[in-house]
């Protein structure tokens, strides 16, 4: 079995489930012909013509429009927003019709759609092209918010959302779209969502993080056990609804939970977790929880981009200070 790129996964999920089911259209900006700023779609025009994969106007208020209208009349739509800087035209649509639809209606209409983009910085790309506006979709009721880490995941993960009745942003980390490689089994099986993953055990500390960052997370994790650290490594995956439990479990475990995320800080995702492992396992931490985020400012160019991002040194630092309390 060959061994594929994230990039590459997110193409395979895509190309099953058109060829699969005839609900399934992808929709954007320079998806058909030309395969997608990052190739994500390349080679399906070829394969499922301009019926399936359709090259639309440079205008994300209308790609968003569109997807929630064939969504309500009952097909899958796929749309991609270019960068993740450029969905902010869209959210009127999610906000104000797709993730309203199954409560507006009781139940009888649902809004299957996703809305992919690429997420995040690293790729020394200016600001608009190097957001991580996760948290600011999964204040939405009614939306699942996922980011994959890896062409495994990416490809279940997305399988899972195309079949979700619900709406989806499907956030993929382009700084690891062509990082590394691992065999993907083009089988259709899709992921569990709402499921945080448990990706190295550990008894002494938690690190909760996704997308790119589980990288340098895991970095840290291994150089942590030189120091003898035994560190417990959680890629949350879907943002929105968050698996709790899984974190809480491993914290009731370890007693100590260092945060890494790349969005700004105040208001991030991780303020959530820290908020829940407040209220609920407060009897279970023996030091403070620890974040390790991005700054309150719009993401630097690229010379002080790496400064911006959260780095493995950042997180053994945290994981030192809550490593200090017994």
């Amino acid at each position: 079995m060959a061994e594929i790129t994230l990039i590459e996964a997110v193409t395979q999920a895509l190309a099953y489930e058109i060829r699969n089911d005839e609900r399934v259209v992808v929709l954007g900006e320079d998806v058909g012909v030309n395969g997608g700023v990052f190739r994500a779609t390349a080679g399906l025009h070829a394969l499922f013509g301009s019926d399936r994969i359709l090259d639309t106007p440079l205008d994300e208020t209308t790609i968003a429009g569109l997807a929630v209208g064939m969504a309500f009349q009952g097909m899958r739509p796929v749309a991609e927003a270019q960068f993740d800087g450029f969905i902010y035209p869209m959210i009127d649509h999610i906000a104000c019709h797709a993730t309203r639809m199954r409560n507006r209606t009781r139940g009888r209409v649902t809004c299957p759609m996703v809305l992919r983009a690429p997420w995040g910085g690293g790729i020394r790309a200016p600001e608009h092209h190097s957001e991580a506006p996760e948290a600011m979709f999964a204040h939405l009721p009614g939306l699942r918010v996922v980011i994959p880490s890896s062409p495994a995941r990416a490809y279940g993960l997305l399988l899972a959302a195309i079949r979700d009745p619900d709406p989806v942003i499907f956030f993929e980390p382009k700084r690891i779209y062509r990082q590394y490689k691992e065999e993907v089994p083009d089988d259709g099986e899709a992921l569990p969502l709402d499921v945080c993953f448990v990706i190295r055990d550990g008894s002494d500390i938690t690190l909760v993080t996704w997308g790119a960052h589980v990288k340098e997370t895991l970095e840290a994790a291994e150089k942590l056990a030189a120091e003898g650290v035994s560190a417990e490594v959680i890629d949350v995956a879907t943002i929105k609804p968050l698996d709790f439990d899984t974190i809480h479990e491993s914290v009731k475990k370890t007693g100590r939970c260092v945060i890494v995320h790349e969005a700004a800080r105040t208001c991030g995702v991780g303020a959530e977790i820290a908020a829940q492992l407040a209220e609920k396992a407060m009897f279970d931490l023996v030091a403070p929880v620890q974040r390790v985020t991005g700054y309150d400012v719009p993401i630097p160019l690229f010379r002080l981009e790496m400064k911006y991002l959260p780095s493995t040194e950042k997180i053994i630092a945290a994981a030192r200070i809550a490593m200090r309390h017994r």
